[in-house]
Order: structure tokens, then sequence, then C-alpha cells
């Protein structure tokens, strides 16, 4: 987590401080005001942006894990897509990211190949204190092949897990945000395995 700095302007008879940057920051406030600035210390990302990814990852297992068994391949695989998306380009998070939007489309891919066309493709929504809605429809897969898909979508998470553990370290914390995001993907496939 990024260290908070607490500066007094309680001294400066103008009240206006200036940064050097690529373009200069002020930050403006009456005499004696206290101004809360986040500088960059080195570490990697956010203790509370990591709680919101495993936390997100939570609800997920338990909104899919809702749903009829068929659709729960999809629903993970959308639910992965999501967080993708929602994850900033430029964080420190964007290795996560890419490896969720990997599992994801590998996820939905390997849903849509084995697709029930006697079930139609829906959207899954839930209210509650965390409601929750599918961005798009999900694709059913048949009951002959719940099982294997489940078991392979299972490897898709086991290795992305893997992946996040062997991520290369950094002085900043990264191993720990990452066991903590592993650990919480690794608890949906207890989903895909008690089907």
């Amino acid at each position: 987590m990024k260290p908070l700095f607490q500066l007094s302007i309680a001294t400066l008879s103008a009240g206006a401080l200036a940064f050097p940057l690529s373009a200069p920051l002020q930050a403006q406030a009456p005499v004696g005001a206290v101004v809360t600035l986040v500088m960059p210390a080195g570490d990697f990302g956010s203790t509370k942006f990591t709680d919101l990814l495993v936390n997100t990852l939570g609800a997920a297992r338990g909104f899919c894990g809702a749903l009829d068994k068929s659709y729960q391949v999809d629903c993970l695989a959308e639910r992965l897509g999501k967080m993708a998306s929602d994850i900033p380009e430029d964080s420190d998070y964007a290795e996560v990211k890419q490896m969720l939007d990997n599992a994801s489309r590998e996820m939905e891919q390997l849903a849509r190949s084995n697709r029930d066309s006697g079930k139609p493709r829906a959207s899954a929504s839930a209210g509650g204190s965390l409601p929750q809605a599918t961005t798009r429809p999900l694709t059913p897969v048949s009951a002959g092949s719940i099982a294997s898909v489940n078991e392979q979508a299972a490897a898709i998470l086991d290795r992305t897990q893997t992946m996040l553990l062997r991520s290369p370290d950094d002085e900043g914390g990264k191993s720990l945000h990452y066991a903590r995001i592993a650990d919480a993907i690794g608890s949906n496939k207890t989903l895909l395995r008690s089907a």
C-alpha cells in the first residue's frame, strides 16, 4: 500500500504548493488546512483493490453456483471477463487483468464448443446485498459434457492460479497480492468439482 503523507500548510501565507511533475500540480487550501497526498513509494498495488478482486471472485462463486449446472462454466467465464475489463490497463494489476481475460476467453470457448442446443442462451441476475447481472447471455453446456467441461475449466483456473503464484516478485509485495488472488481463483474450482 502506498504510504499517505500529510502536509500542514499552516506556515504558508499563499497556501499553494507546487510539485515538479511533467506539468505542475498545485494544491490549494486555506492556511492551517491539512492536505493528504498519496505518494508512490515502490509498493505494489493496493490492499483495498486486492480485497475487491478477492471479494468479487468469491461473489462470482456464489452467483454462478446458484445457477443451473449447465450455465456455470460460462457464468464463471463471464464473471472473470467482467473483472478483467474493470481493471485499469495501466495499473499494477495489468498482468492480473491479462490472465483473467485469457482464462475467461478459454472458458467461454469451452462452453460454446460444448453447447446444449436444446437450452437457450440466457442472462442471469441476482439481487441482495451484492446485486449482480451478467453482461451477456450465458451458453449452456450439454448434460453429457458437463463433467468433462468442468474438469477442463478447472484446469484453466488451475493454470491461471499457477501463473499468478509463479509470477516474479518485486520488493513491493506483489507476491502477497497475487497469492491472495490465486487463492480466490482456486476457491472457484470447488464449484466446478462439486458438479
